[in-house]
């Protein structure tokens, strides 16, 4: 049966709930943006005295941006090119680690793998949260604590990563594929570089984004690392400018603009991105 005729056969009263729960969703996700796109266009006293989902009759959005990117001597361009350094090395290097060992996991025989299996599974459900004051201790013993490798070093691994890339290089690379190249001489490395990432493209393009987006949102391992005001990524030190707001009501505005720039570069990665995933993971599934 067609998407068409499946969709002819639906009912209505299905076809508007299913319409009006998407619909719920999306403003759960877009209201928030919404909000501080507006309030990034309002002064300090604009923003306490005016309705916050509405603009204020003075727009000051350039100016407060502005704002941001010159407060403390510029910090925070520094906080962003650490999250970018954070993000980017990240979710490189985990991609390519995570795509590999999922690809090996899914088209190689070998013992132990069930168990390996297990781990990686294991691993999906266990927080980040819950790893990171034990990755303290060892770090701090070891001597880098409040350094980029405290943070870079916990994100170059990837479990759900992992998972995601076994069960999509299961489904999308052909066994014949594999042989193929063998006969023809070449080696399991040159097989999976040359072959198989190819086909694994709507995988490797999901992985990085998740995790360029886990690494840029991520507070709790920065906060617990760091020390360093010039190490902090936005995230951390968005949260410092909050702290400060009680006695300077200003660092609101500069809060609040931060936040909008803070949001830019995740907009820009998906927009750029989309037409790898598109129709992505199920392209795979569908493969035999």
């Amino acid at each position: 049966m067609s998407t068409t005729d499946r969709s002819a056969g639906r009912k209505p009263t299905t076809t508007i709930l299913v319409t009006a729960i998407l619909a719920i969703v999306a403003m759960y996700f877009l209201v928030p943006v919404y909000w501080v796109i507006v309030n990034a266009t309002k002064s300090t006293e604009d923003l306490f005295g005016t309705n916050g989902f509405w603009f204020a009759p003075d727009v000051r959005l350039i100016e407060n941006l502005g704002n941001v990117l010159t407060a403390n001597n510029g910090v925070f361009l520094r906080w962003a090119a650490n999250s970018l350094i954070y993000s980017g090395i990240g979710s490189i290097f985990a991609t390519y680690f995570a795509v590999a060992a999922g690809y090996a996991l899914a088209k190689y025989q070998f013992a132990g793998r069930k168990a390996v299996y297990a781990l990686v599974l294991g691993g999906v459900l266990v927080p980040g949260t819950a790893t990171a004051l034990p990755l303290f201790f060892l770090f701090s013993a070891i001597g880098i604590t409040n350094t980029y490798w405290a943070v870079l070093i916990p994100s170059l691994v990837s479990p759900f990563g992992m998972f995601l890339a076994s069960v999509y290089a299961g489904a999308a690379v052909p066994d014949s594929v594999m042989e193929a190249g063998r006969i023809d001489g070449a080696s399991e490395l040159r097989i999976f570089h040359s072959l198989c990432l190819r086909q694994l493209t709507p995988a490797i393009v999901t992985i990085l984004l998740f995790q360029f987006v886990a690494i840029w949102n991520n507070y709790f391992l920065p906060l617990i690392m760091l020390a360093d005001e010039d190490l902090y990524p936005i995230t951390l030190g968005l949260s410092s400018w909050r702290a400060q707001t009680d006695r300077l009501p200003e660092f609101f505005q500069l809060t609040i603009g931060g936040s909008l720039l803070s949001v830019i570069p995740l907009a820009i990665l998906i927009l750029v991105l989309q037409r790898f995933w598109r129709g992505g993971l199920t392209e795979g599934a569908v493969k035999g």
